[in-house]
C-alpha cells in the first residue's frame, strides 16, 4: 500500500497564447524573494544593513545561474554539442547546486571586496537561505519529472511518465523521491543553522565569522552525499549515467571536498582559536 505517490502535474503551471509559467521559474521565484528577505533579517543581527544585501541579490542570482548551467553543461557536453544554444534554455532544467555555489561563492568575495564588508559575516547571513532555496528548488525537479532516483516499490514513491524514464529503466514506473529526500534534508539544515545563529546571536554559544558557513558545508554535503548514490542521472567524471566509473559522482566527490574544508575551517577556528582569512580583506570586527 502507497503511504505517499507522487505525479507531477507536468512542469506548465499554466499558458496563455505565447506566455507560459512554469512551476520551476514561479519555485525560482519564490526562494528568492523569501531567501532575501531572511538574509535581510539575520544581516541585521549582524550589523550588515539590509539594503547592501538587496543590492547584491541581482549580483549573486545572475552568478549562482551561470555557475549552475555551466557546471552541468562542462559534464553534459555530449547533450549540446550538436546545438550549443540548447545549452541556453535554463527553463528546461539542467542546473547544478555545486555550480550555483561556486559562482555564489565567487559573486560574494567580490561583492564584499567592492563594498568592503567581511566576507564571513557576510556568507553566514546567506547560507540559510540558500538551504531555503535548496528545499524550495527542489520542487521544481518534481514538476519536471527529473533528478529521480532508482527504481521502488517504498510505500513513498514516484512516478515517472514513459518519455522521462532512462531507456534502462522504461520497465519501471515508481521511482525514489529523490527530489522529496533533499527538500526535507535542507528544511533540516536550515532549521540547524537558524537555531546555531539564535544562540550565537544571544550569546549562548561561540559562533565566530565563518563557523556557520563551515555548519552548512558538512550538513549539506553529508546528506547530499548519500542521496546522490540513489539517483540514476548523476554527473560523471568519467563513464556514462546511471553507472560512472569507479562508482563516485560527481557530486559526491565535491561533496566530500566540501565536507573536508567544512572540517577543516571548524578546527581552525575552535582548535586552533583562530579568525578564518577573509578574501575580501577586511579585518572581522
Amino acid at each position: 500500500m502507497a503511504l505517499a505517490l507522487f505525479t507531477s502535474p507536468g512542469p506548465l503551471l499554466f499558458q496563455l497564447g505565447p506566455f507560459s509559467l512554469r512551476w520551476y521559474g514561479l519555485l525560482i521565484a519564490i526562494a528568492v524573494l523569501l531567501g532575501l528577505l531572511l538574509s535581510m533579517r539575520l544581516g541585521k543581527r549582524r550589523g550588515i544593513e539590509p539594503a547592501l544585501i538587496a543590492d547584491m541579490l541581482p549580483i549573486l542570482v545572475l552568478a549562482a545561474v551561470i555557475g549552475a548551467r555551466l557546471y552541468y553543461v562542462i559534464f553534459e557536453w555530449r547533450q549540446y554539442q550538436l546545438n550549443w544554444l540548447d545549452a541556453l534554455a535554463v527553463w528546461r532544467g539542467g542546473i547544478a547546486i555545486h555550480g550555483a555555489l561556486i559562482g555564489g561563492t565567487l559573486a560574494v568575495v567580490l561583492y564584499a571586496r567592492w563594498r568592503r564588508l567581511p566576507f564571513w559575516n557576510l556568507l553566514d547571513v546567506l547560507l540559510p537561505s540558500v538551504a531555503l532555496g535548496q528545499a524550495i528548488g527542489r520542487w521544481g525537479n518534481f514538476f519536471n519529472s527529473e533528478a529521480f532516483g532508482l527504481p521502488t516499490d517504498l510505500p513513498w514513491k514516484l512516478t515517472i511518465p514513459f518519455a522521462n524514464r532512462p531507456v534502462e529503466f522504461l520497465d519501471q514506473t515508481t521511482f525514489h523521491p529523490t527530489f522529496l529526500y533533499e527538500s526535507l534534508w535542507n528544511l533540516g539544515v536550515l532549521a540547524l543553522l537558524l537555531t546555531l545563529f539564535h544562540r550565537g546571536s544571544t550569546g549562548r554559544l561561540k559562533l565566530p565569522p565563518g563557523a556557520l558557513s563551515c555548519v552548512y558545508l558538512l550538513a549539506y554535503s553529508s546528506g547530499r552525499l548519500w542521496i546522490e548514490g540513489l539517483r540514476i542521472d548523476p554527473l560523471c567524471l568519467v563513464g556514462t549515467p546511471p553507472f560512472c566509473a569507479g562508482g563516485l559522482r560527481m557530486a559526491q566527490l565535491v561533496s566530500l571536498l566540501l565536507m573536508a574544508a567544512g572540517g577543516l575551517g571548524l578546527y581552525w577556528l575552535y582548535g586552533k582559536q583562530r579568525l578564518l582569512p577573509d578574501p575580501s580583506g577586511v579585518q572581522q570586527p
